[in-house]
């Protein structure tokens, strides 16, 4: 037996089960328990105070493994997922996660409250200055105007959403100006002016205002208009109040949103009376040159809106249908999430990621690099750019205490335990930005990103591809950036599609996997990585690095591709090595090795590990270049590279190669190809009561290019993914997922076969997640109690059995109420039963002595009947001698779901020892 709350306090956990009966079962965390609402059983978690709408996706966790992802409630504190869409069984070790970090810890051991003394870490040094400042303003003087338009229905939403810009432009600008597009992130939608008071929902309340979250952007907009960039930010207020109901999250409407502001802003470039009155005076914006910059999820909503508009998404998900008339030539990422981690690779990118990052902890948006690397034509660059001491929020004006309207906060003390200080990110910490640092070094990288993409500036791209450069207008921000694509020929990838490398002396690993084949484990390691991010599957296959792990130089790890490589035309060898944070002066030589057994050394690389501390994501990979010239002196087939050789020169040490190119400089056209597009949808259908029956997952793929995809289906009991890489287009198998549905007349719960696809080879992947689900059509076996001993002495356990009708294919809970008793009869008091027992059934034991009923008023008793069980017992131990020598009474009462009663009343009675 295991205890619950009415809907007002915490719950006692799942026990271990007997083959027979149920016996009385030990608490689950404090915040945890089983609501009731409409009739509906609810697994909740209550935090201790309300937690800030963001951008990370909050998961229910148990021993390592999805149970599902909760609805946050109105209060901002609770967070509900229905018990019969829990996908295990198995509620041992309960956590809440946000972006792979824990918000559940009551200890604050989660959050580091041990490492209060430790010493600040060690800043990387301040890089050379490239030879251009994009962060310098422009000539131009600027001006701003709004524009209001009618709201716009999407499909998934209920509610309209709005269409609201303001809009930064040059002054006295000849000519069509290049064009900017900025999305904010998700975040609480309304406020109530002179209150703490927040809240997600939308249209906001009578005496709330609407968080200008759209005109956070303005310092960037400003810059960018200066150098004659039209700009506009949007606002997405009423998706964010609603994308808790839509199951990618809100990419999809978030890019109809993007893709319906573009639309209008086209109809005015060759319509100009048509434009707003306030934008008449705005020059023209160029269409063909536009880029878009989205923060936080509005960084997957730009990314969505780039192949929604090269690769058209199914219509009935779809908001807006006109075709694109408009060329995405480049995006911003702002510390973004990458829920589907399916970036488009044909179109340049760079993403800025924040080392104190409070929100999207686990810092997933590398994979908008990593994640394009083999899939397509590998000519777009994609930059990530490591910020040390940003967080999350200070990127936008509106979110960043001091200066936006509504309450904000610094998202890196959201969980920080009291008194805690880290000594990196914490706010008066060396190593950390002020907002105004912060948002100034990232208006710098968002005017990179522009010149280099949009304008054609290869003179940026050395301030974020890895070559070493800074930008003097981010100072004093220490900035590190990588890259892939671009001038850069793919040599050794650990993940390559076209066959994984051999390794000997290191080894291959999982980014995301079991503790024997991960990369980092979890069970401890130098620290997080970014490149490691977890996605949906527990084991995801076909994601790698190789691991390097040595305890004395000259261990050399050799890596053999499936077949010999070209560095034919290149300068350099480039590749991407982490090492764990806070450490100095690792070093490798670095060797090739051509196909006939000639070898030479290109050099040698020094690494320092990034500064970092127990909550932050510092194994970030740094790009390190050898000149290939020695090759050609040796003589090496350049078209026939069989091997690479890392040989460590210090000890001992450990680092994680994520792959190696050939480099040369340069930036190239980029013309996106035509990628087939893969789709993944849902079909609901009814268990039947008899037969069996085969259902095909639904899935539209689009296009005449032959791919690959990977796609993993997770088994709905074990919540373990079985992955399998599908040729897909012109020609080819395709994906086809069959599952068998057996009928039969036992209640049971509905079952969802999960589907989840990544793009592998010349493919996209819009609607990553899809499935079946298996509806359950029969009803739940009824609840009968006998009593076993229903009239003890003092001392002796109350007993009753609890039996169902029938067997059933899942766990049923049987609720218990603990009723005042009735015709001025004595009533067993909490000092009457055994303390421990109490004490597993509510927060706090009362002091004095009060009436059971009272004790257990915001309280229920819950018992478990284990699928395919049957009968369970109810117990409530007394103690001998307590209080009052008289008989006492207790009287209980069996609720359904919605609190309603089932049958008739029962009681017990205690009478004194004789």
């Amino acid at each position: 037996m295991v205890s619950g709350a009415a809907p007002a306090a915490g719950f006692a956990a799942p026990e271990a089960r007997s083959a027979e009966k149920t016996e009385v079962g030990k608490g689950l965390p404090p915040g945890w328990r089983i609501a009731t609402d409409n009739g509906q059983h609810l697994l909740e978690w209550r935090a201790p105070k309300p937690f800030p709408v963001s951008g990370a996706r909050v998961e229910f966790r148990a021993n390592g493994t999805l149970v599902g992802v909760p609805e946050r409630q109105d209060d901002g504190r609770s967070f509900r997922l229905p018990l019969d869409r829990v996908r295990t069984a198995d509620l041992d070790s309960l956590q809440v996660q946000a972006a792979g970090r824990r918000i559940d810890d009551p200890t604050g051991k989660s959050a580091g409250a041990g490492a209060t003394a430790d010493p600040a870490p060690t800043l990387p040094p301040q890089l050379p200055a490239g030879s251009v400042d994009p962060g310098k303003p422009g000539s131009y003087a600027t001006t701003t105007a709004e524009y209001d338009l009618p709201a716009v229905k999407l499909p998934g939403l209920a509610k309209p959403v709005e269409m609201r810009g303001v809009v930064v432009a040059p002054e006295q600008a000849s000519g069509e100006r290049p064009f900017a597009l900025f999305l904010h992130g998700r975040h609480s939608t309304c406020y109530v002016p002179g209150t703490e008071e927040l809240d997600e929902n939308w249209p906001c309340a009578e005496g709330s205002e609407p968080i200008p979250s759209h005109r956070g952007y303005l310092r960037d907009q400003k810059l960018l208009a200066s150098q004659g960039y039209v700009t506009v930010s949007i606002s997405a207020n009423s998706i964010n109040g609603q994308d808790e109901e839509l199951e990618d999250d809100g990419a999809q409407a978030r890019s109809s949103l993007i893709r319906h502001h573009l639309g209008r802003w086209a109809t005015w470039a060759t319509e100009p009376d048509s434009a707003p009155a306030a934008l008449r005076k705005t020059p023209t914006a160029d269409l063909s040159r536009t880029l878009l910059v989205g923060h936080s999820r509005g960084g997957e909503g730009v990314n969505r809106a780039v192949m929604d508009s090269l690769y058209p998404p199914p219509a009935a998900q779809d908001g807006y249908r006109s075709k694109a008339r408009w060329n995405i030539r480049g995006t911003v990422k702002i510390t973004p999430s990458v829920l589907g981690q399916n970036p488009v690779p044909d179109v340049p990118s760079l993403t800025i990621l924040g080392g104190c990052d409070g929100d999207i902890t686990d810092l997933q948006g590398q994979v908008y690099t990593d994640g394009t690397r083999g899939v397509s034509q590998g000519k777009a660059m994609h930059s990530s750019v490591y910020m040390v001491g940003a967080n999350h929020n200070f990127f936008n004006s509106e979110w960043t205490p001091g200066q936006a309207k509504a309450p904000a906060n610094d998202d890196f003390l959201t969980l920080m335990p009291p008194g805690v200080k880290d000594p990196l990110c914490s706010p008066d910490a060396p190593g950390r930005l002020t907002a105004d640092q912060q948002h100034q070094a990232g208006s710098t990288y968002i005017a990179a990103a522009a010149q280099l993409f949009v304008d054609g500036d290869d003179r940026v791209r050395q301030l974020v591809d890895g070559s070493g450069r800074r930008a003097p207008s981010a100072d004093p921000a220490r900035v590190l950036t990588h890259a892939v694509g671009g001038n850069r020929s793919a040599l050794f990838l650990p993940d390559d599609p076209q066959g994984s490398p051999k390794v000997s002396g290191a080894r291959m690993c999982d980014a995301v996997g079991p503790d024997d084949s991960a990369c980092i484990s979890d069970a401890g390691g130098p620290g997080f990585s970014p490149h490691f991010a977890n996605w949906l599957p527990q084991h995801e296959s076909g994601r790698r690095a190789i691991a390097l792990n040595w305890k004395e130089p000259d261990t050399a790890a050799r890596i053999t591709p499936a077949e010999p490589v070209k560095v034919e035309g290149a300068q350099s060898l480039a590749l991407r090595i982490a090492v764990p944070p806070n450490t100095s002066d690792t070093r490798f030589d670095i060797h090739l090795e051509d196909a006939q057994g000639k070898r030479a050394k290109l050099g040698a690389v020094r690494l320092d590990g990034l500064p970092g501390t127990d909550r932050t994501k510092s194994v970030w990979a740094q790009e390190v270049r050898v000149p290939l010239t020695p090759a050609a002196r040796a003589g090496l087939d350049a078209d026939r590279i069989a091997h690479l050789e890392l040989t460590p020169r210090s000890s001992p040490g450990k680092a994680w190669l994520m792959d190696a190119w050939s480099w040369k400089p340069g930036t190239p056209e980029v013309t996106a190809a035509p990628l087939t597009r893969v789709d993944i949808g849902h079909l609901t259908v009814k268990e039947g009561d008899s037969g069996s029956r085969t259902y095909q997952v639904p899935v539209r793929t689009t296009g005449q290019q032959a791919g690959a995809v990977r796609i993993h289906v997770i088994d709905p009991d074990s919540g373990e993914a079985t992955a399998k890489l599908v040729e897909v287009g012109p020609g080819r198998p395709g994906i086809t997922v069959e599952v068998e549905v057996e009928g039969n007349e036992r209640y049971g719960p509905d079952k969802r076969h999960a589907v989840v696809a990544k793009a592998v080879r010349g493919t996209v992947v819009g609607s990553h997640t899809g499935g079946i689900t298996i509806e359950n059509d029969d009803p739940m076996p009824e609840i009968g109690v006998e009593p076993v001993a229903a009239e003890v002495t003092e001392g002796k356990p109350l007993k009753w059995r609890l039996s169902l009708s029938a067997e059933a294919d899942e766990e049923i809970l049987a609720l218990v109420k603990v009723l005042p008793v009735s015709g001025g009869r004595p009533e067993l008091t909490t000092a009457d039963v055994d303390q421990e027992w109490l004490s597993q059934h509510v927060d706090e034991v009362p002091n004095p002595a009060v009436p059971l009923s009272e004790a257990f008023e915001d309280y229920y008793m819950m018992l478990e009947f284990p699928a395919g069980e049957k009968l369970a017992d109810l117990a409530i131990p007394t103690l001998h001698g307590q209080g009052e020598r008289a008989t006492k009474y207790v009287r209980l009462q069996l609720t359904d779901d919605g609190d309603e009663p089932l049958g008739s009343p029962f009681e017990g009675v205690v009478r004194k020892a004789s």
